[in-house]
């Protein structure tokens, strides 16, 4: 069994589970996270979580209960408010350049992944699939995030770091940059021997350059 993580231990005092619920849960997390969603089977779940199956069904009535039961009340409780400010420490900063935000934004996203991973895991493997979640996810987390973003972007560019183009676009490629980053590096390729430093730096420098050599 995975080692108590503190936003789940404040979902469990928050729903008062019961400890079979919270051992469900917790080996639930452990499966959806290692195997994902559809390859978990709600067997596996009972035989990590040391229950019998019809338990799991006396608390949740599908699978995707369980799943839901899981990551909603996070996203709504916990993730989002820890997320929020968490990252507002970065959005509400002084910076003067748009480079140096941007290694803190990364630098601090790393951080906050490496230290709720499983969670992490999950969100991205299922929220495609799954309009609930996605539903959570934009209520709790993006659209509060995007406004403070936007503000941003619009101040570097009157500034001149940043070129005019629409401030969705800079958001959508900032986003899309690190995803595929935290995507590659916890998801994908996890095994592999990864400078995270030389790695933002980089994220950082083709954000600010594209690939073009610098003239």
């Amino acid at each position: 069994m995975p080692e108590s993580n503190p936003i789940i231990d404040q979902l469990f005092e928050d729903e008062k589970l019961t400890e079979k619920q919270k051992k469900i849960i917790e080996a639930a997390i452990d499966s959806f996270s290692e195997k994902g969603y559809a390859g978990t089977s709600t067997s596996e779940i009972a035989k990590k979580a040391g229950v019998a199956e019809g338990t799991i069904f006396r608390h949740y009535k599908t699978k995707k209960d369980l799943l839901l039961s899981i990551i909603a009340p996070m996203l709504a409780k916990s993730i989002a408010p820890f997320v929020i400010k968490d990252i507002y420490k970065v959005l509400n900063h002084k910076y003067e350049r748009y480079e140096d935000f941007l290694r803190a934004m990364i630098t601090n996203r790393d951080i906050f992944l490496k230290q709720n991973l499983p969670l992490f895991k999950i969100l991205i493997q299922e929220i495609p699939f799954h309009p609930e979640l996605k539903e959570q996810f934009m209520e709790h987390i993006a659209i509060k995030i995007y406004s403070r973003f936007k503000d941003l972007v619009m101040y570097f560019q009157e500034k001149g770091d940043i070129i005019q183009i629409p401030a969705h676009s800079v958001i959508r490629l900032n986003i899309s940059t690190l995803m595929g980053y935290f995507f590659t590096r916890y998801l994908i390729f996890p095994d592999n021997e990864w400078n995270d430093e030389e790695e933002i730096e980089n994220m950082v420098q083709f954000l600010l350059h594209g690939l073009s050599p610098q003239k």
